[in-house]
Formats: structure tokens, sequence, C-alpha cells
């Protein structure tokens, strides 16, 4: 399972992306960075803010972008010339939701093997869904944060984040579970660990002992021992001290046969 005292992911930094020139079509191309953006798209309440954004986002005024668990974060430049620090939040899994998608996946070849080829199965997430995991958001998931004047949530800055997450999301999936608070290295090494859990045979079981063979009766009476001569000893004192414990031994087990 997921130690609860694993180390902080580390968070990972991204190159700011040049001016890119606009296509027709959605912005984000998988379907799981159209959810992400759809889910912005959701909660805003000024679509004049998402075309500004997403201006922004073309125009290449997004910094650097470092994601880390439960954030991503980048200056923002305004048409003023003004930068902007920008932070978008998002829940982080709990360590119980961890382990009950680890255990999704693993439970599939298929997945960790999409995962690795930087793919995002839809089954994976219905079926991480169905074990109480959501991971992507939803309406009111993404808590953006700037440190502009504008009221809106998100602001223009915000949306501009926002939409080149999508793309980072496009690239790498990754990028989605390590915002949700596990990087690739523990994630995949727990991976690791399911996977040889479920091949490694099981201990072989000792069989049981069987049972000993019962005692053959005793009859007749106990043959006198026979105690050679030897200083100091009489004789039949000791074969009478070994009839009586010879006596006493058979009263035993003609008591408790077995």
């Amino acid at each position: 399972m997921v130690a609860e005292e694993r180390s902080e992911p580390i968070g990972t930094g991204f190159p700011a992306f040049p001016v890119t020139k606009r296509k027709p079509g959605r912005f984000a191309r998988t379907w799981w960075g159209n959810a992400w953006l759809q889910a912005m798209e959701d909660t805003s309440l000024d679509l004049a803010q998402l075309k500004r954004g997403r201006k922004f986002a073309y125009a290449g005024l997004v910094g650097p972008i470092t994601v880390s668990a439960g954030r991503i974060a980048a200056q923002v430049t305004s048409d003023d010339g003004a930068v902007h620090h920008t932070v978008v939040l998002v829940d982080r899994l709990s360590d119980a939701q961890w382990r009950r998608f680890l255990d999704e996946v693993a439970a599939k070849a298929g997945h960790i093997a999409a995962l690795l080829d930087r793919d995002m199965p839809n089954d994976l997430v219905e079926a991480a869904a169905d074990a109480d995991v959501t991971l992507l958001p939803g309406i009111g998931d993404l808590q953006p944060e700037c440190d502009c004047e504008g009221w809106e949530l998100p602001c223009t800055h915000a949306a501009a984040l926002c939409f080149q997450a999508a793309w980072l999301l496009d690239a790498d999936p990754f990028v989605l579970l390590l915002l949700r608070g596990l990087g690739q290295d523990d994630l995949t090494e727990e991976l690791r660990r399911r996977a040889a859990a479920r091949v490694r045979p099981a201990p072989a079981q000792a069989p049981e002992p069987k049972p000993l063979p019962a005692l053959p009766p005793v009859s007749g009476p106990p043959r006198k021992l026979l105690v050679p001569p030897a200083p100091g000893i009489d004789p039949d004192e000791l074969a009478g001290i070994a009839a009586r414990a010879a006596a006493r031994a058979r009263k035993l087990l003609a008591e408790h046969p077995g």
C-alpha cells in the first residue's frame, strides 16, 4: 500500500511555451486535457476572461510552469507588461484513495502500459471513479489564485495558466497524477511492488504431521530387572525401584492411551 510516511513528491518545472500559431478546433488534443478545460469553463462566470486567457496562452505570455502536489504555478505577463504570480490549486488524493487507485491500475496490465506510454485510458478513470477516486477535476475543483486586481474566477492570468496546463496534460498524464499528490517515480515503484506481489508464489505449507502409531497393549506381569552385583548396590532394592517405576508407567499408559 502507499506508505503514509512517503516523502513529498518533488515538483517538476516546465519551460515556457513559445508563441503558438492558433489552430482550429479545441485547444487540447486529448480527452483528459479537454476534461481539464471543461472544469475551468464550467466554473467560470465570465467567458470574456477565458477568451483573453486563451489569447495569452497562445501569445506565450505564461512563463515557466511549476507543477507540484496540489498546485500549478507560473508568472503571467499582462498586456501592459505587469507580471503576476498565478497559482491554480487542486485537491490532493488521500492515502486511502491512492491505494484504491493503484489497485485498479495494477489489476490490469494494459493500464500500466498505457500510463507508461503517456496515455490515460478512459476505462481506468471510470474504474477509479467506481472506487470513489476522482482523477479529473470537475466543477469548482480548480481553485485559481492571482495577485492581479481582477475579481473573476478565473482571472485572465489563471485562465491562461489553465489553458497551457492542458498542453502539459496532453503530453504527459503523469502531470495530473502529480497534481493529485503522487509523483511518477513513487507511482511506478508502487505499481512494480504490486505487480511483484501478484506473481509471487504463495509459501508452501508444511504437511500435516501423521499421527503416531498406537502403542501395543501392555499385558502380562512385568519382568524383573536383573541387576549385576556391584560394590555398594543392593540388587534386590534396585530391582524393586525399577518394578515400581514400571508399574507406575503401565498405569499411566492405561489411563491415557492417546
